[in-house]
């Protein structure tokens, strides 16, 4: 099977470290050359120490769900003859506390907005099919113990 790679970065730049005072901010760096600015969330680490502009691993977390959906959906509707146009999703990840007190990511929220052309659209029934379909082969849902859910869908 494949091996996926990320080169996470940071370095401190503050002489007060052992005091808490540090900045949050490091890159993700990926294969295809992209480097990502990220920081650690503004709602877990306060600025100045955290950067509300980068990407935090909560939001990375929730957008690799988002996108893994979405990348086997739009597969998978494809290859039963349906064209889509287009895809936007305004995914929500709740953080709630587990039974030992520590937070995590419980619940992503998927609100997607999907566009079809052609002769051939699919019913409410089909796309609900399709997002099951793509729920079940998406590599990145199968990976998780956050339940992954559809606003406005059952």
């Amino acid at each position: 099977m494949a091996e996926h790679k990320a080169t996470i970065r940071w370095t401190r730049t503050s002489d007060e470290f052992l005091k808490g005072r540090y900045s949050r901010e490091h890159t993700w760096s990926f294969d295809g050359g992209a480097t990502v600015p990220a920081s650690a969330s503004p709602s877990v680490v306060p600025a100045p120490w955290s950067n509300p502009a980068a990407v935090d691993p909560e939001e990375g977390f929730v957008a690799a769900v988002s996108s893994c959906h979405m990348l086997t959906f739009v597969f998978l509707a494809g290859r039963q003859g349906f064209q889509v146009d287009s895809y936007a999703d305004e995914a929500v990840g709740k953080m709630t506390k587990n039974e030992r007190g520590v937070p995590w990511v419980s619940e992503v929220t998927l609100n997607p907005k999907i566009v079809y052309s052609g002769t051939k659209t699919p019913t409410a029934e089909q796309e609900h099919e399709l997002h099951h379909q793509a729920h079940e082969q998406c590599y990145i849902a199968q990976s998780v113990k956050t339940d992954i859910k559809f606003a406005g869908k059952k």
